[in-house]
């Protein structure tokens, strides 16, 4: 049996990984909801604000796994036109065609804000874990702090998520997801703490479409294996069994091998590091 999938912003880093992904499992007829056009994929070229223009693409899907946004550097405007008008569009769309399952791409954005200022969570990410009491206090999915506007129009997709589940009963899934690089590698100390793998970005996205029929709502955060993680991911692992694959200290060493540039803790990221 063939499953319909709709994905919003294919064009994107996350969207070509999908793609990729469920064309090689071959269960699955993809469509794109873009603003250019994806060769070799069937494409509605439109833009998510813009309900009338988008909502027929919906018609007979029964998968939408929902990846348009725009990024931190956009202004509130445009932040509200796509990451809030957009969502609710997308939303909207998928309950008036009788979509079965959305998969939303939520940002770890939306507790990021806890590395504001001094503390645990900022040495984390710089790297400064002498200073870090083990254990530490993990942020969990039920926590929210918003890193700018940007992680606040990721809070309302959210709630406009929570919305369309509790009155519509649209099964959805929001996925707080960590920072994929382009390059598939740690590139910062953050990442370090936040890292999330080409690899394990595409798990979490297929099991979130693959979620019992039941399940109507739910958040998770998601990273890779990540030793100075405070993004808690266990949730994650005991409710659908997210197993990640990549650890992030596999790519910091001390040898000879080629490096982009030294970390502040003694580290290395090494270059072209297969996943």
């Amino acid at each position: 049996m063939v499953t319909k999938v709709l994905i919003t912003g294919m064009s994107g880093l996350i969207g070509e990984l999908v793609k990729e992904k469920l064309g090689e499992l071959g269960s699955y007829e993809l469509t794109a909801l873009n603003r250019t056009n994806i060769e070799g994929i069937k494409t509605i070229q439109a833009d998510i604000s813009d309900l009338s223009a988008i909502k027929d693409a919906f018609v007979g899907q029964d998968i939408v796994i929902h990846l348009a946004a725009v990024l931190v550097n956009a202004d509130w405007q445009q932040l509200m036109a796509v990451n809030v008008n957009g969502t609710y569009n997308v939303f909207e769309a998928s309950r008036l065609a009788g979509v079965k399952r959305v998969v939303n791409a939520s940002s770890g954005a939306t507790i990021k804000g806890v590395v504001k200022g001094e503390g645990i969570y900022k040495d984390l990410e710089d790297g400064n874990y002498e200073n870090v009491p083990n254990p530490w206090k993990m942020i969990t999915h039920n926590d929210f702090h918003p890193y700018g506007l940007y992680g606040v129009s990721k809070m309302a997709g959210e709630g406009l998520a929570r919305h369309f589940s509790d009155v519509y009963k649209l099964p959805i899934i929001n996925l707080r997801i960590g920072t994929v690089r382009p390059s598939g590698v740690p590139e910062e100390d953050q990442d370090y703490s936040i890292y999330l793998s080409h690899r394990d970005v595409v798990q979490s996205i297929l099991l979130a479409m693959n979620a019992p029929d039941d399940m109507l709502f739910e958040t998770f955060l998601v990273t890779s294996d990540n030793k100075w993680g405070y993004r808690d991911i266990e949730h994650f692992k005991e409710v659908l069994g997210f197993a990640p694959e990549d650890r992030v200290e596999d790519f910091r060493n001390t040898t000879n091998k080629p490096v982009t540039k030294r970390t502040p803790t003694g580290g290395y990221w090494v270059k072209n590091q297969g996943l």
